[in-house]
């Protein structure tokens, strides 16, 4: 009788029965946060003092934030990225946003025999033969940037649960300092398991609560972080977008690490090592440097950065159609010169050209402030909506304007789409296609810079010239349509 190997029918045990024990966490957890919600929501609506209500709303919020947290750190790993999706200040409750950027606080490092494990076998080196120096503290993860400064401002404790860990180090030979990006082992299906267990969550608020498409979205998530978990793939994807700027960006450079190509594998990627500020760290820096946050000279320099980042994500969408997808504040750091720096490609999107087009006909809708143009340019899309309310038009444009510009209504500091008075509550969005999530998410994501920063204008604006060319270029508009051709340059925040 053949002996059984009881620390390996420990590990295979262990190993099958984790994504069931996982995603029975994740609905324990999800279960008891939406009926609270529910719970609470019938309880409110019997206090008829409007500020009373608001202050238990506040409350409840607060409370539900603690266990959001609770779930996102004990779960780490994909977790941590639907904290960095649903914590911003332009979309969720101000209490959530609050709690999950403390997500991010003081970690331990990653223990460095994983890292060298990984290193080694997927390079066939020994890390002396491969590097003249390696800093085995990692100065972030995958998803936010190169400096130990982000790394302190964003994750911290969370560094043993993350998919990939970023490392400093100087290639043996070399006279210029790299950045080590390695994928932790064993990661990949239980991200997969989470995002089903999101999707099927996603799909019971669609048919409850919320009247949008969100099966759609996770589905494209799904794409997205399947693309994220091929190095070889990222390498690429950095390349083209570098070599795409460069040619079409001279004026305001937006910087791209440039790839160690032959350091380069499915699991381990060597790129170039960029200098500069995380963005979340520019007011410090400016105080720093003693200047006044709120004075001229600051806000130019906050302007000349969004203008950068507006600038290179409409030529990268409109007119490439391919482009970088998760502009979240960790993957942008600021250089010598007010000069801006897009880190990790593991997201990118290539957009088919009737999508692409569609989109550029969108925004010219929406910056011409055509109700009619808007109702048409859903169609072409693919949004199908069902309409909830008297001012259909009206509600539709408005529905457009927070999903697709990044402009905010006077007097509104931040939007809610989810509160009782949003267009998503009159405008019911049934089917939205899987491709347009990357784009939906790129503009709120650059709302939500603006916003930090200080900033508030319209990406559709903006963006006019370059979707006039885009549609020009393809036929689709006349010579004497073009009605940003005799004003190229740009107007930004002049309002």
């Amino acid at each position: 009788m053949p002996s059984i190997d009881l620390k390996e029918l420990q590990e295979n045990l262990s190993t099958n029965f984790r994504p069931w024990q996982r995603s029975f966490q994740f609905w324990a957890r999800a279960a008891d946060i939406y009926t609270g919600y529910k719970v609470f929501q019938v309880r409110v609506s019997f206090e008829k003092d409007v500020q009373k209500a608001e202050a238990m709303w506040e409350r409840h919020h607060e409370h539900a934030a603690d266990k959001i947290y609770s779930m996102c750190y004990d779960m780490g790993g994909f977790f941590l990225k639907v904290a960095q999706v649903v914590g911003k200040p332009d979309l969720a409750p101000a209490a959530w946003v609050r709690k999950l950027v403390t997500l991010c606080d003081q970690a331990p490092k990653t223990p460095s025999n994983v890292v060298r494990l990984v290193l080694e076998k997927e390079l066939g080196k020994t890390i002396d033969e491969m590097f003249e120096r390696f800093e085995w503290d990692p100065i972030g993860s995958a998803s936010i940037a190169q400096s130990n400064d982000v790394a302190k401002a964003m994750f911290g404790k969370l560094a043993d649960k993350l998919i990939v860990m970023v490392h400093r180090a100087r290639l043996k030979g070399d006279k210029k300092d790299v950045v080590v990006k390695v994928q932790h082992p064993g990661v990949q299906d239980l991200m997969m398991t989470d995002l089903r267990n999101l999707q099927a969550f996603a799909l019971c608020l669609q048919k409850t609560d919320l009247k949008f498409d969100l099966f759609s979205v996770c589905k494209e998530m799904e794409k997205q972080i399947g693309y994220e978990f091929d190095f070889k793939r990222e390498a690429d994807a950095m390349e083209r977008i570098r070599s795409f700027l460069s040619e079409n960006n001279k004026k305001m450079v937006v910087k791209v690490p440039r790839v160690i190509r032959d350091v380069v594998t499915r699991r381990v990627l060597v790129m170039e090592y960029i200098d500069g500020i995380p963005i979340l760290n520019l007011k410090d820096e400016i105080i720093k440097r003693g200047i006044d946050p709120d004075g001229k000279i600051a806000a130019a320099a906050k302007q000349n950065i969004l203008k950068s980042l507006t600038l290179a994500y409409g030529q990268m969408i409109l007119k490439s159609g391919f482009f970088h997808a998760d502009p979240h504040p960790g993957n942008i750091l600021i250089c010598k010169g007010s000069e801006v720096a897009l880190l990790d490609y593991g997201q990118v999107k290539e957009l088919p050209n009737p999508l692409r087009l569609g989109y550029a006909n969108l925004i010219l809708a929406i910056a011409d402030n055509d109700h009619l143009r808007v109702s048409e340019g859903f169609r072409e899309l693919g949004i199908d909506t069902v309409n909830l309310c008297e001012n259909e038009r009206e509600e539709l444009f408005n529905l457009a304007q927070v999903m697709f510009d990044t402009k905010l209504p006077p007097g509104v500091k931040m939007l809610q789409p989810y509160a009782e008075d949003a267009a998503l509550k009159k405008i019911a969005v049934q089917a939205f296609p899987e491709e347009l999530f990357s784009v939906l998410r790129t503009v709120h994501l650059l709302r939500g810079l603006s916003v930090g920063l200080g900033l508030n204008y319209s990406c559709a604006e903006e963006w006019r010239p370059i979707a006039e060319e885009a549609l020009y270029l393809s036929g689709r508009l006349k010579a004497e349509d073009l009605k940003s051709k005799s004003r190229r340059k740009w107007r930004f925040f002049r309002r």
